[in-house]
């Protein structure tokens, strides 16, 4: 089945580009050490860790390509000795591949003090936390209400169906590493879950592969619902939109750990283990927790921009992830095969009118 698999995605095309940033190093530096980091995660977001690590190593000449997720997933089986460190929010591609047996150990003491619910081994390290979430716009709001829970979004899909045709916009689990993994989480968590389906199939959900996209769309009123973004993007856009409101459901939100691991053939294995050890270490955290929205889960930090404060303000709706053989499961052919099948046939039926 693994060999099949590798087949699979090696047939697959490789993205043509991929943002790039670069960070050379400082003038005067006899021997630049390399770095490239691959990722998916989004430049503006990840942009002040880099800035800070390049500051604290200005003799690294660092490289970070930011692709999609199963993109990033594919071309590390196809190239896996050309990145140093490699970052993803699809848990379950990036647990199988050091399950593989591509990442290689990270000991320092970083590594041995973090949370056992964060890691995997030393070889695989969660370092941030990333409520999904629903953005909604203030069109929406005034008509119909806001909808503070899955329940409540199927109530106005269903009761405003004809109004909201073409106004919803949410992740297609079949090319998107991420879509798929909310679907199967949501699938195991809600028996109203294909319910939902095919009410977003009612009001011709736009499907589309990136958080990055639907925000984009919501801006610019095309959209007025988003189902399940990244909080973490979400949250920078809705601030400096007063259109955008970002609702995190009161019955049950998912929650993503961003997971990063040294590849066994990176080709700069040194500052390989400077920047996944930076980004866990009280530093590279405190970055997180001050600068961006991605969640800070380092045990030291506490308040705002960290999970303690996720935790805090909604303890009892947040259902993380859980970091372990379990995410195998997810990527079976046969049940990735029939859990796609099934959501295609949910969100293609016409449910019959209220």
């Amino acid at each position: 089945m693994k060999a099949l698999l590798l087949l699979f995605a090696l047939l697959l095309p490789l993205p043509a580009t991929a943002q790039v940033v670069h960070y050379p190093a400082a003038s005067g530096t006899e021997r630049p050490e390399p770095l490239i980091v691959q990722g998916a995660l989004d430049v503006a977001n990840v942009r002040p860790l880099l800035d800070d690590f390049h500051r604290r190593h200005p003799h690294v000449e660092l490289t970070y390509r930011n692709l999609d997720t199963l993109p990033l997933y594919r071309r590390f089986l196809a190239e896996p000795d050309e990145a140093d460190v490699l970052i993803s929010s699809a848990m379950p591609w990036q647990y199988r591949l050091v399950n593989d047996g591509h990442a290689r150990s990270l000991d320092t003491p970083a590594a041995h003090d973090w949370p056992a619910w964060a890691r995997w081994r030393r070889e695989l390290f969660a370092f941030t936390f990333e409520p999904i979430v629903m953005v909604v716009r203030r069109e929406l709001v005034e008509r119909y209400g806001r909808p503070e829970s899955h329940a409540d979004l199927l109530a106005t899909l269903r009761d405003h169906r004809d109004d909201l045709r073409g106004r919803v916009v949410t992740y297609d689990p079949e090319r998107s590493g991420a879509g798929y993994t909310y679907a199967i989480e949501e699938s195991r968590l809600s028996p109203r879950y294909w319910d939902l389906v095919t009410a977003l199939g009612d009001v011709d959900t736009a499907l589309v592969d990136t958080t990055g996209e639907m925000l984009e769309g919501l801006a610019s009123g095309r959209y007025w619902i988003g189902y399940n973004l990244l909080g973490s993007y979400a949250r920078r856009v809705v601030d400096a939109n007063p259109d955008l409101e970002m609702v995190v459901p009161d019955d049950y939100t998912l929650v993503i750990q961003r997971l990063a691991f040294m590849p066994r053939q990176a080709p700069h294995p040194r500052s390989a283990r400077r920047f996944l050890d930076y980004l866990i270490s009280e530093a590279g955290q405190g970055v997180i927790a001050n600068q961006t929205a991605l969640g800070a889960i380092h045990p030291e930090l506490s308040g705002p921009g960290t999970a303690d404060a996720w935790h805090a303000e909604h303890s009892t709706a947040l259902r993380p992830l859980s970091l372990g053989p379990g995410l195998l499961a997810t990527l079976d052919n046969l049940k990735r095969q029939a859990l796609l099948t099934r959501w295609r046939r949910e969100f293609e039926r016409e449910e019959s009118a209220p």
